[in-house]
């Protein structure tokens, strides 16, 4: 009988020996992030495009709808005063705050917040209730609103209804359905561990590790008590700048958005914060992913328990105005504990009446509090300016701070172009680098012909434009070919760039483009395609490489160069360069740069084969070109990768030379970018397939749609 009761599925000490390759061989190279997204996790019909889907929603019923959410109060979840503005905008700032700019990871165009670890951060305590109480909003409009669409506008419409004239909203962010494997949000393994980790010395915040901007694990920003709880507002100051400056604002943009989102809503630590039940992952099944349970009293409205600060910033907290700066600049605070002991400051004197009411008893006030991020706002010098500036301005307080807002919530959209529905603003911001329109024309025949008989050579002509497009990256839509910003500072000095061979080929290509009416941009990819054509009629095959023309070309004022220099290159294994040695391996180096680029495994693998016989290398150095008929697009990078007459030595650091086992004369170099290939089983199975004697058009075609979704990743005009 207890055999026949025996559960089927293996558990326990059946699967003791575990089946995680990397927990095997932790040094191995991880796919992984090159496979995420996959379509299987998706439940939605394969054909289904939300961005199409939700041009036919019903604009201003939905606005309508979540308007009326604000002051719809749930026993379930009341909201404070009546109003849930604060919760939502919360909700949607800390979805939209993950944003981080060197690597334009994070962010809220995904939905990621729905998941975990996001889903159960620390500074994330009860936005599961905000999520929860827009879900009869979703579950009416269905697939014409994603998850990511909505909660942003739960934060923007919360604003509108207590009273701010916001800057504008656009649609069109796509939900994911599994969790963003690939972002990094640090190496410790506790949530809210001491920050010192993160910083080669923590009194310079600029020393903080890239691409990370949240001070601690578990954090959107900065620790609201001080730098690792312990209250100063000018060591907070400084952290506040750092972090805000990696998510894309400068002073101004920090000031405002710090006094904007406290001026509603409230912090909640009525209560003991040791005694929350589990985050939603780690939650009882019964909970149905609901976390933080909170045993205090009912466990809502006034002992609520989030960040452990209890208390409001100011009088009216649902209601937009200048009480945020009046009662900063106006009080001298004191430190002071919450009833959950975080530190805070509180006012040393204040008129009752200028208190805020309690959240469920209007006959009962409360102390405001100030954070120690808020309290650098007063004491930091170039902040104090910036506040006192707004305190007597409220309107341009309000301009700047909505603006800042629509930063926040689009940064990771992309360019202008991508925006939908009716809220979308017109004008044109430097941050979206903008590019005109560009001339479709043109006889795109006649400029091919005019490329291939400029003196430029192959390698030449494919290394720009690839150099022009690999700085697209999908995470934020930024970078590309279109702009042609590769002949505009600061991308035109980057080492990357080889910039007294770029100057060479632009110098050449101008021209052209001037005299046949065609952009610069398009210039440089159809100078690419060119070189492509011709290495394929080496090797045997008549092929025309796609183009779409109208591409733009951006000037020095519509390029904010301070915000490009995070898309500078510092590898780039696809055309075998290293700007130095890394912690990081080459490799690792090579698939971050695939995924941003939104390549897959086979993608990356067959364009490092195809580049590698181009002669494209940076500097023109020989490591990987394994092929004698350089200039051909052969498959012989990979047939003679895996041939296994040479054995393959190290001879550096990041060098290897490979010798025939027979003679033992030497045969090729390459680096451990060209070495992975043949190495990681993977990839080895990737490579394996085009070093087939039967692969050799496989190989060409799949080089020439591989190249071709690069050069047209950025253009979202032909791509919807």
């Amino acid at each position: 009988m207890n055999e026949m009761i025996k559960c089927p599925v293996m558990h326990g000490g059946n699967t003791a020996v575990s089946t995680n390759v990397m927990e095997w061989w932790p040094k191995a190279l991880n796919l992984d992030i090159l496979h995420q997204h996959d379509s299987k996790s998706n439940p939605l019909n394969k054909d289904f495009r939300y961005r199409e889907a939700v041009k036919s929603l019903d604009f201003d019923a939905i606005k309508r709808d979540v308007h009326a959410l604000m002051t719809d109060s749930q026993a379930w979840w009341p909201a404070d005063w009546g109003h849930y503005g604060g919760l939502m905008i919360r909700m949607a700032w800390h979805a939209a705050g993950t944003y981080r700019i060197a690597d334009g990871r994070g962010g809220g165009s995904t939905g990621n917040q729905r998941f975990a670890p996001l889903n159960s951060w620390p500074d994330n305590v009860s936005l599961d209730k905000a999520r929860r109480l827009l879900w009869p909003i979703k579950k009416k409009y269905g697939n014409k609103i994603s998850w990511a669409d909505l909660m942003i506008l739960a934060g923007t419409v919360a604003y509108e209804s207590m009273g701010l004239k916001t800057f504008g909203f656009a649609y069109g962010r796509d939900d994911i359905w599994h969790p963003e494997k690939d972002i990094y949000w640090g190496a410790e393994k506790e949530w809210l561990a001491p920050s010192d980790s993160r910083y080669g010395d923590l009194n310079a915040p600029s020393t903080m590790e890239n691409p990370l901007a949240a001070v601690q694990m578990g954090l959107i920003y900065v620790n609201p008590e001080g730098v690792n709880g312990k209250p100063d507002p000018l060591k907070t100051a400084a952290q506040v700048r750092e972090t805000f400056a990696r998510m894309a604002m400068n002073d101004e943009e920090t000031v405002a958005l710090t006094a904007g989102g406290h001026t509603v809503g409230k912090c909640h630590g009525n209560g003991d914060a040791k005694l929350l039940g589990a985050n939603p992952e780690g939650a009882d099944i019964c909970e149905q992913g609901f976390g933080w349970s909170n045993p205090n009293q009912t466990g809502v409205g006034r002992y609520t328990v989030t960040s452990g600060i209890e208390g409001a910033w100011t009088t009216h907290p649902t209601k937009w105005d200048n009480g945020y700066f009046h009662m900063l600049l106006n009080h001298d605070w004191e430190l002071r504990k919450s009833p959950a002991g975080a530190w805070q400051y509180e006012p040393v004197n204040i008129r009752q009446e200028d208190k805020p009411v309690d959240v469920e008893d209007p006959s009962i006030r409360h102390n405001p509090i100030m954070t120690d991020a808020d309290m650098a706002m007063k004491m930091d010098p170039e902040y104090r300016k910036i506040s006192e500036r707004f305190y007597k301005d409220p309107a341009y307080f309000s301009e700047t701070f909505a603006r800042a807002w629509f930063k926040l919530t689009h940064r990771d959209m992309g360019p202008k172009v991508r925006y939908i529905g009716p809220d979308a603003p017109q004008e044109d911001l430097i941050w979206q680098d903008p590019v005109p329109a560009g001339s479709t024309s043109y006889d795109v025949k006649a400029l091919k012909a005019k490329i291939a008989a400029s003196g430029l050579s192959i390698g030449e002509m494919v290394s720009t434009a690839w150099d022009s497009a690999r700085t697209y990256r999908g995470s934020d839509m930024r970078g590309g070919a279109n702009g042609a910003r590769i002949r505009l500072a600061p991308q035109k000095d980057w080492e990357g760039n080889e910039p007294e061979r770029l100057q060479k080929v632009l110098a050449v290509l101008e021209p052209l483009a001037a005299a046949s009416g065609a952009s610069v941009a398009d210039t440089i990819v159809l100078a690419g395609n060119v070189g492509i054509e011709l290495a394929a009629k080496a090797a045997g095959h008549s092929i025309e490489v796609p183009f779409a023309p109208g591409r733009g070309d951006a000037t020095d004022a519509m390029t904010d160069a301070d915000s490009f220099a995070p898309l500078e290159p510092i590898a780039d294994g696809y055309r075998n360069w290293l700007k130095k040695d890394y912690v990081v391996t080459p490799e690792e180096l090579l698939l971050d740069r695939t995924q941003l680029m939104g390549l897959t495994g086979p993608e990356m693998t067959v364009l490092v084969g195809g580049l590698r016989v181009l002669g494209t290398n940076h500097g023109g150095t020989k490591h990987g070109v394994l092929t004698t008929r350089e200039g051909a697009l052969t498959n012989d990078f990979f047939v003679n990768l895996l041939d296994m007459s040479c054995k393959w030595q190290p001879v550096g650091r990041n060098l290897y030379e490979a010798r025939d086992r027979a003679s033992g004369a030497k045969t090729w170099t390459a680096t451990r970018i060209d070495l992975v290939f043949g190495s990681n089983s993977i990839l080895r199975a990737y490579a394996e397939v085009y070093a087939q004697d039967d692969s050799k058009e496989t190989f060409v075609k799949d080089f020439v749609a591989a190249w071709t979704k690069v050069m047209n990743a950025d253009r979202f005009d032909i791509a919807g």
